[in-house]
């Protein structure tokens, strides 16, 4: 069984009597040589069985068997643990897939790619931001005039830009103007 080149093979149990390839009892197992380490599965209790009831393992399903620690069970011996290594377990493919998002994340993304001339042109545009043009203010003394006009008893008096409210107009009392008859005399 397997492909060119990829061997896998069926630990299976069979009456003597038979093909090598004809009808099976029982599949008890498989080998995969091609990899580091092989791959050895062996179902524990049925091996013990059938070695129990009298059936005969060739000389290389005894050699798996004496790997997976199933003949030295059989047989009583010592180091029934078996020697089978067993291959590191990968690594899920979602904890590979958020590291590359990180990974991705933090490296530059300029010069990454080449862009087309107006997608260059927005980003120097963000890059570089044309200079703002200050709107000035008005003074304290441009919001109180629009505010209300002093007439002459009022004076209004002049507030830095930071403080000014319409509250900071002052009245000072100024002299009275001389009337008109006070002119005439």
């Amino acid at each position: 069984m397997g492909k060119i080149r990829t061997p896998f093979f069926r630990i299976v149990v069979t009456d003597s009597r038979k093909a090598r390839n004809g009808l099976s009892i029982e599949e008890i197992g498989r080998y995969v040589p091609g990899q580091e380490p092989s791959i050895m599965e062996v179902n524990s209790d049925r091996a013990q069985y059938w070695l129990g009831v009298g059936a005969q393992p060739t000389a290389a399903v005894e050699a798996i068997f004496k790997v997976t620690g199933d003949w030295q069970k059989f047989k009583g011996l010592p180091g029934t643990e078996g020697t089978l290594r067993f291959a590191t377990p990968k690594p899920a493919k979602s904890i590979a897939y958020e590291a590359a998002v990180k990974q991705a994340m933090d490296e530059p993304k300029e010069g990454a790619t080449t862009m087309k001339k107006k997608a260059q042109e927005k980003l120097a545009a963000k890059a570089n931001p044309a200079p703002v043009v200050e709107v000035s203010e008005p003074t304290a003394t441009e919001v109180v005039a629009e505010v209300s006009e002093p007439t002459a008893t009022e004076v209004v008096a002049e507030v830095p830009a930071q403080a000014a409210t319409t509250e900071d107009v002052v009245e000072v009392p100024v002299a009275e103007a001389p009337t008109e008859e006070a002119a005439a005399e």
